[in-house]
């Protein structure tokens, strides 16, 4: 049996699997998030290893001496400080903060994205680990100077349950103090920051085997053997494993709280426009990544905020109704934007309102206005001269049969969604089995494991509304950015 654990942002997924793909077992454990502040987002990291624990033995109960191997996936770029005697300093900084503008525009615009470039393959968004810990040393100097471990959320959960100080390619390319091109920290960056290497975790591919599960580990969980423990990845990397995305340009989209955009390549490519970020896979190659910060995040804004409501299905069945060449609008930047406008100020908005709107049509026009997002960064890829003709879609939105015809109309490409879908909690039990060597490499596994479901393809008609509509969209955030400051 193998164990995938998926520390996400609202709760850490645990599953048992065997080495077909079959699951047996599914444990989700909740903890909390603090925005103490506007734009800020932290959690404690010592809720995701208590909850990890508990979800750990409940998953394994009953049949201990069958776990061989474990794997992780975790929420990226989250700055995660300890001390010399390995306890927590502060809260964790989250993916999904945007505190950082001006430690942003310093790497940017002072530093330079030249030289970020060609230090890291990226450039400084505000999501980022880098920011962060030139925003704690600007503004938390004794928290700082304590400094003696720089770990990233997963890495944290791998400390505790091993002893082990290590990370992976995929996650430290998410961190912007790693040459993801050479797989080594950047000497540059890190005399930037005033830290030395060794306050940073030794790096694996993500399916290398990094150790074996600590005696006090053992000891909780009722466990007589050594269990492998494997590096795992980012959550995006590790998620688009578990859908098989795995071959040169292969494609999946990511609808969860924010939307991915995610491109299996061969080679590292490097968007000079810097829009689209450039990350190892955790196959040992590469990929390229668009983020969007409020994706399916926005759909349950609108249904929980606005219209009161956690019913899903009946707000798709909703807007099944509408007729979609209305002439309404919504820019999803409820949280500012990354990819690909990378405008932490950016706000949502509502265009071209009148009186006979109602909530399914402003239902409709928010995804809508998600899916006219994510095509903003679909077009860059193609741009790119990357050959897309197909997709698979996961996250919450894929269970959505509306939301996949209407990405296939509006992308006007084949969309896929997958027989076991149980995102990057299942591409880290596969990277489980394949540190274990029960197949021979991260492809081998996805081609025996990984099934397609159902196929949505182009309606001519409404591929056709949705382009004219498109060409309005993408000139709404242009028209209104410099009100957004």
């Amino acid at each position: 049996m193998y164990v995938g654990i998926d520390l996400g942002t609202s709760s850490v997924k645990l599953i048992l699997t065997d080495k077909t793909g079959h699951i047996y077992r599914t444990v989700v454990k909740k903890y909390d998030v603090f925005m103490t502040k506007e734009s800020w987002s932290e959690q404690n990291p010592i809720d995701w290893y208590r909850q990890t624990l508990i979800g750990l033995k409940e998953l394994i109960f009953g049949l201990e001496e069958s776990v061989k191997g474990i794997s992780f996936s975790g929420q990226m770029h989250g700055l995660t400080l300890l001390d010399k005697d390995g306890n927590v300093i502060r809260n964790a900084i989250l993916w999904n903060d945007q505190r950082t503008t001006k430690e942003v525009d310093y790497l940017n615009h002072v530093y330079g994205i030249d030289k970020l470039i060609q230090e890291t393959g990226n450039i400084a968004l505000t999501g980022l680990t880098l920011p962060k810990l030139l925003w704690v040393k600007e503004n938390e100097p004794q928290n700082f100077k304590k400094i003696a471990k720089v770990l990233l959320p997963k890495d944290y959960l791998v400390y505790k349950l091993t002893n082990q100080f290590v990370s992976d390619v995929s996650d430290s390319s998410g961190t912007l103090y790693y040459d993801v091109l050479n797989r080594r920290y950047s000497k540059a960056i890190l005399d930037l920051v005033g830290l030395d290497e060794s306050c940073f975790p030794k790096v694996y591919e993500s399916y290398e085997v990094i150790g074996s599960l600590s005696d006090e580990t053992k000891a909780y969980l009722k466990l007589s053997h050594d269990v492998l423990v494997i590096a795992g990845g980012g959550d995006q990397a590790v998620g688009a494993i578990g859908l098989g995305i795995v071959n040169n340009n292969d494609v999946n989209i990511s609808l969860g709280t924010s939307g991915v955009i995610f491109v299996s390549t061969d080679e590292f490519r490097i968007d000079h426009q810097s829009h689209l970020q450039s990350y190892a896979h955790a196959n040992g190659k590469y990929h390229i990544m668009a983020v969007m910060l409020s994706a399916a995040g926005s759909v349950e804004w609108y249904n929980s905020k606005i219209q009161d409501s956690q019913n899903y299905e009946l707000l798709f069945d909703s807007i099944d109704k509408i007729d979609p060449s209305q002439e309404l609008y919504f820019l999803p930047y409820l949280m500012g934007e990354r990819a690909p406008i990378n405008d932490p100020y950016a706000k949502g908005v509502f265009f071209g309102l009148s009186m006979k709107h109602d909530k399914y049509d402003l239902a409709r026009s928010v995804i809508e206005g998600v899916t006219f997002a994510l095509k903003d960064s679909f077009v860059l890829f193609k741009s790119l001269g990357i050959d897309i003709n197909s997709i698979k879609i996961t996250g919450g939105g894929a269970k959505s049969k509306t939301w996949c015809q209407m990405i296939s109309d509006i992308l006007n490409v084949e969309v896929n969604t997958i027989s076991i879908d149980e995102g990057p909690a299942f591409g880290a039990a596969i990277l489980a089995m394949v540190g274990s060597h029960e197949y021979e490499s991260v492809e081998a596994a996805c081609k025996a494991i990984i099934q397609t479901n159902a196929k949505y393809t182009p309606d001519p008609n409404r591929v056709e509304i949705y382009q004219r509509k498109y060409d309005k969209f993408s000139q709404l955030y242009p028209a209104v950015k410099g009100l957004f400051r």
